[in-house]
């Protein structure tokens, strides 16, 4: 299976030069897989709820990322998965979708906000879940989730296979917790995180690059430049995710003890 991401340096609120951007970068590219960054079309240094929801997209087909994504999984014959604002019912949510061909496979809305995040936006109202397609199974996460060991250990007992983590990190932290994370789930992550600087308002923000593709024993199988726009890819076998053993007497899940990790 050929997974892979998209790093790109998205131009706040210029959504159809960042199409543009991951467009050229994409352009002779197949997979199977593909994840772009968290909000990879609108930018991410927001200073209004009004600008939020002016940038932000109801979902289906009049959601201009959808169409994008739509155009973009017909080309790369890939499952992608991105960043976008999504808008239901008055609220704002930091989500991703996910897209196969036509389908819309599914939204995800961040779980756990960081920073003002939790100003702008309403925090994810949807409990998780796994996407199968083409055979395997997918869990969604984005960013800041990372640092909630509970996210990908929920998914994983779910039976997700492969993370796909759309993410603009800042915190120097993330890819390498990604390890860890693919390590005591034994399943694959791709990080597509972004790269450059963002100044609005009272925030600056430096964008760490770096996405990364790990496999389930914690190996780095792909590793982007700090600060370099770039479409990167790697085989895995997706079998090694379905074997949850370290050895011979241990297994990552059937020797968990729930019942001693009770808060007293």
């Amino acid at each position: 299976m050929r997974i892979g991401y998209v790093q790109s340096s998205p131009v706040f609120g210029e959504k159809e030069k960042n199409y543009r951007q991951i467009d050229d970068l994409l352009s002779g590219m197949t997979a199977d897989l593909i994840v772009l960054p968290e909000l990879f079309a609108t930018g991410y240094t927001f200073v209004s709820k009004e600008e939020v929801g002016q940038l932000g997209e109801e979902s289906g087909d009049r959601s201009e990322t959808y169409q994008f994504l739509q155009e973009m999984s017909a080309r790369t014959k890939a499952v992608i998965a991105g960043g976008f604002i999504e808008k239901e019912n008055g609220r704002c949510y930091n989500a991703s979708m996910m897209v196969c061909g036509k389908e819309l496979i599914g939204i995800y809305r961040k779980i756990h906000l960081f920073n003002k995040e939790k100003i702008w936006f309403s925090p994810g109202d949807r409990s998780l879940r796994i996407y199968e397609v083409k055979g395997v199974k997918i869990g969604m996460m984005i960013c800041f989730d990372w640092i909630f060991p509970e996210v990908c250990r929920n998914l994983a007992l779910k039976g997700a296979q492969i993370m796909v983590h759309p993410s603009n990190l800042v915190l120097p932290y993330g890819q390498q917790a990604m390890v860890t994370r693919c390590l005591e789930n034994r399943v694959y992550a791709i990080t597509a995180n972004r790269i450059g600087t963002e100044t609005r308002g009272s925030d600056h923000f430096v964008f760490t690059g770096r996405s990364q593709i790990t496999s389930v024993d914690g190996t780095i199988l792909s590793s982007a430049p700090e600060e370099k726009t770039c479409a990167c890819f790697a085989e895995i076998d997706i079998q090694k995710a379905r074997d949850k053993s370290i050895n011979e007497y241990n297994d990552v899940f059937t020797d968990r003890r729930p019942e001693m990790y009770r808060i007293q």
